[in-house]
C-alpha cells in the first residue's frame, strides 16, 4: 500500500516558511484544549463535578473526535484549499470554548467539548500529510517541527492561565473569553498565508488528487495495511496515557499537593517544554535510524517514569519527574506520524491520518472516563498505576508491527 517517491521525483529543497506558519497554527490549537486542563479544578470546584464528571467532559471531545475523524480525513483527501481547511479548524476549536465560558450548565460544557473534537479533525489530516508530501526527505523532522508546535501551545497556555488567575485575578470564565483572541487572529493568518499556495495546488502525477468516490473506492485496501492498523492502535493506548495525564495531573497538583493555579501551570510547563526539546531530537533520529527504535526507547522510559511517579507520592521528588515524563511521551507523537505515512499512499494522507487520530480518540476519549472511576474509588494516585500499564501495551504493539519498506531500506543502509 505505500507509495515511495524516488529521488528523481522527490521535491526540491524548499523554504521552511510553510512550517513554521502551520506550527504557530498547531500550537494554538493546543493553546485551547492546555488551558482548560489547568481551569478544570476551578470548574469542577464551581459546579461541584466529580473526578468522573470532569473525566466526562474530555471524553465527549474525544468520543467525538473518533466519529469525525475519518470522514474527517476523507474529506481533506478529497478538497484541494488545505489553508482554508486550517483556518476554519482553528476557528472550530476556539469558537466552543468561548461558549464554555458564559455557560453555568453541565450538558453545555460536555456538548461544546464534543463540538471541540469534530472541529479538531479537520487540522491534523490536513497539515501533517500536506507537510509530508511538501518534505518528503526530512518527513520526520518536519513531523516534529509541527508537533514541538503542539508543545509549545500546550506549554506556554498553563502558564499563561495560571497567571492571569493567581497575579490578575481572573476568573476561568474570563480566561475562556479572552482565549478566543489568537486563534482567530492566527486563523486570518493562515487563511492569508497559506491560502496563496494551497488554493491550486500542482498535479502530482505519482499521487494525483482522488475524488470523494475515489477515496470512499480506496478505503477497504487502506485498512488491510496492517501498519495502519497496528501503528493507530499502539497511538489509541499511547493517547490513553497522554490524555489521561494532561487531566489528573493538574487535579493531583491542585487538591492532593495543594499547588495554587500558577504553580499547576508552571509544573505542565515543564512536561510540555521537556516535550518540545525532546521532539525535533526524536524525529531526526528516527529519519536516521528508524521509526521503530525510537518509539520503543521512549515508551519504556515512559512507563518507568510513571511508576517512580507513584512511588514518590506526594514528595519534590514526584515534581522533578515531571519534566522527565514529558521529555520521553511527547517525543514520540511526530515518529508515529510520520511512521504512519511512510507506510500509507501520498493521495490517502489525509484519510490516514484521519483513520489514525479517530482511532487514537477513543483511547483519549476511554482514558479520562477510566481514571475518573479509579479516582473516585482508590484515590488520584492510583491513576499513574492504571496509565503505567497503557504505555506498555502501546509498547508492545509496536514491538510486533510489520517492516515497512523504508525500515527495510533503512536497515540495509
Amino acid at each position: 500500500m505505500s507509495a515511495v517517491v524516488s529521488p528523481s521525483e522527490a521535491p526540491a529543497a524548499r523554504s521552511m516558511s510553510e512550517v513554521w506558519v502551520i506550527t504557530i497554527g498547531h500550537a494554538l490549537t493546543h493553546w485551547y484544549p492546555a488551558t482548560f486542563y489547568v481551569l478544570l479544578p476551578l470548574i469542577g470546584n464551581e459546579m461541584g463535578l466529580s473526578y468522573g464528571q470532569i473525566g466526562m467532559i474530555l471524553t465527549a471531545q474525544y468520543l467525538a473526535g473518533a466519529i469525525s475523524n475519518l470522514p474527517g480525513g476523507m474529506f481533506v483527501d478529497s478538497v484541494g484549499r488545505k489553508g482554508l481547511l486550517m483556518a476554519t479548524s482553528l476557528f472550530w476549536i476556539g469558537v466552543p470554548y468561548l461558549i464554555m465560558g458564559f455557560s453555568n450548565a453541565y450538558w453545555v460544557m460536555v456538548t461544546c467539548s464534543a463540538l471541540i473534537g469534530i472541529g479538531n479533525n479537520l487540522w491534523h489530516p490536513t497539515a501533517i500529510p500536506w507537510l509530508g508530501q511538501r518534505y518528503p526527505e526530512r518527513k520526520g523532522l518536519v513531523m516534529a517541527w509541527h508537533g514541538m508546535g503542539g508543545n509549545v501551545g500546550d506549554a506556554l497556555a498553563p502558564i499563561a492561565a495560571g497567571a492571569l488567575v493567581t497575579y490578575l485575578t481572573f476568573s476561568w470564565r474570563h480566561v475562556m473569553i479572552v482565549n478566543i483572541l489568537p486563534g482567530v487572529v492566527m486563523a486570518i493568518m493562515i487563511l492569508w498565508y497559506l491560502g496563496k499556495t494551497t488554493a491550486a495546488p500542482k498535479k502530482d502525477p505519482v499521487a494525483p488528487q482522488l475524488s470523494a468516490k475515489e477515496v470512499l473506492k480506496a478505503l477497504p485496501s487502506l485498512f488491510r495495511n496492517r501498519t495502519l492498523v497496528f501503528l493507530s492502535t499502539s497511538s489509541a493506548f499511547r493517547s490513553m496515557t497522554q490524555n489521561g495525564i494532561m487531566t489528573f495531573l493538574p487535579l493531583y497538583l491542585a487538591k492532593e499537593m495543594g499547588y495554587s493555579p500558577w504553580l499547576v501551570g508552571l509544573s505542565m510547563f515543564s512536561l510540555q517544554a521537556a516535550g518540545f526539546i525532546a521532539a525535533p531530537i526524536a524525529g531526526h533520529m528516527s529519519d536516521k535510524v528508524g521509526r521503530r527504535n525510537v518509539i520503543m526507547s521512549s515508551m519504556i522510559m515512559t512507563g518507568a517514569v510513571l511508576a517512580f511517579m507513584v512511588f514518590a507520592g506526594r514528595s519534590p521528588m514526584f515534581v522533578g519527574f515531571i519534566a522527565l515524563l514529558g521529555f520521553f511521551l511527547f517525543a514520540i507523537r511526530p515518529v508515529l506520524q510520520a511512521w504512519l505515512l511512510d507506510a500509507t499512499p501520498k493521495n490517502l494522507g489525509g484519510s490516514a491520518i484521519g483513520a489514525m487520530f479517530g482511532i487514537q480518540a477513543l483511547g483519549s476519549a476511554v482514558g479520562p472516563l477510566i481514571c475518573g472511576a479509579i479516582a473516585d474509588s482508590y484515590g488520584l494516585l492510583s491513576t499513574f498505576w492504571f496509565l503505567a500499564v497503557t504505555i506498555i501495551l502501546a509498547n508492545l504493539l509496536v514491538f510486533v508491527m510489520p517492516t515497512t519498506p523504508q525500515e527495510a531500506a533503512t536497515q540495509k543502509a
